[in-house]
Formats: structure tokens, sequence, C-alpha cells
């Protein structure tokens, strides 16, 4: 079946919709909370399952065992009841949530991008949560669809993956790597991270890299 950008992101909108702000928060806060919502998904993107690996709200992190969620090992602390965006993230914690944020200011700094985190004064997942919104600001311009431009997503995935090389034991085949490399939801390859043009570019350099036997034999697919 055909990837279709629109459709995945509006089922993902609803149900996110459904999950954090009509069955969970105070009737009189669900319009505002929701209009909100909406305000985040115009700047930073539609909602998404998972993170590239190379994406910056994922990349401070061990590179032997790739992370597609944030979590601690990324550095963030005091995350619960998350969901994501193609360029934020939201947590809800109960109580200020104050150790998210401390977390986020002390992460590594990012070559092409700026990671910083604010309080949500309005209702998510629980009336006694504190929503915090922790936000990519990517230092070059992303496309008029806000993806990712071909210019930043080879160079950070050659960052991510070249140096596997030295204690990779068997190489993955494209399909295994496009959750990886694509972002999820995705197509075959484009997502709602890169274009069609960008993720063609993407199967082409890991097949090159693959085939070069730097990380040794290819494993068949699993899918």
């Amino acid at each position: 079946m055909a990837f279709r950008a629109d459709e995945s992101a509006e089922k993902a909108f609803e149900h996110l919709k459904n999950e954090f702000v009509i069955r969970r928060i105070d009737s009189s806060q669900v319009r505002r909370s929701i209009e909100k919502l909406e305000e985040i998904t115009d700047e930073y993107g539609p909602v998404i399952n998972s993170y590239p690996t190379w994406h910056p709200l994922v990349t401070h992190h061990d590179d032997r065992y790739p992370v597609t969620h944030p979590n601690k090992e990324c550095g963030y602390k005091g995350l619960d009841h998350t969901r994501h965006f193609a360029h934020a993230f939201i947590t809800c914690p109960y109580g200020d949530g104050q150790d998210v944020i401390d977390s986020v200011n002390q992460l590594p700094d990012h070559p092409v991008a700026d990671i910083e985190a604010e309080r949500l004064d309005i209702q998510l997942y629980n009336p006694k949560a504190t929503p915090i919104l922790v936000k990519c600001r990517w230092r070059e311009p992303l496309t008029n669809e806000g993806l990712v431009p071909m210019s930043l997503a080879v160079p950070l995935i050659l960052e991510k993956e070249v140096p596997s090389w030295r204690w990779a034991q068997v190489a993955e085949n494209w399909n295994d790597m496009r959750p990886y490399l694509l972002g999820d939801p995705h197509g075959s390859r484009s997502s709602l991270f890169v274009s069609q043009e960008t993720g063609l570019v993407i199967k082409k350099m890991w097949n090159l890299l693959i085939n070069t036997g730097m990380y040794g034999n290819i494993r068949p697919s699993q899918h």
C-alpha cells in the first residue's frame, strides 16, 4: 500500500486527541488543549511513532544501540506519558516537570539544532500532570513541507552510521533499516521526516555502504 503522509498524520492526531485530551482531562479544558496541540503540529510537524536515529532529539546516546524514542539513554530525565511530533515531543509527568527541563538544559550541544523545553499552560493526559514541550529548533531551514532537507539528513546519517563499521558484525539490509533511517511511519523511501527524493538518496547511500562489505555480510530481510 502506498504511504499517504497526510492520511497518516491525520489519524495519528485524532488518536492523540482521544487518548490525551477528550477521555482524560476536564471537559472545560478540552477545546483549549486541542487548539494548543494544533498549534504544535503546525509549528513542529505531525504526530509520529518514532524518530530516525539521526534526529537531534534522540542522537545523544550509545551508538552501538540505536534509539528511536527520547529516553534516559538520550540524556532525558523525568519523562512520563510521552507523545512525539516530527520536531518536538510532549511529556506529561506528575509534579512540576523540573527534572525534564533541567535534563534538556544539560544536553550536549548539537551541531545543527537547539533542544529547548517549556511548560505548557494546558491540561494533557491528566489534570494533575504537567505537560512539557521539548522542541527541536533546527539552525538551518527545513523544506516548505517541514521535512529535513537532503543537505542535513545525509551528513547526520553518515555521522551516526559510518563509525559502526568498527564493531558491526553484520550489515542490515535496507528494508530492515528503513524505520531507523526514515523514522516511523514511513513508506518504501519517504516518511514524515524526509521527502521521496531525499529518501531515495538515503536508500542508494545505504545500499552503497553495505555493499562495500564494511559492516560484514548483509543480513537477509526480516520482512
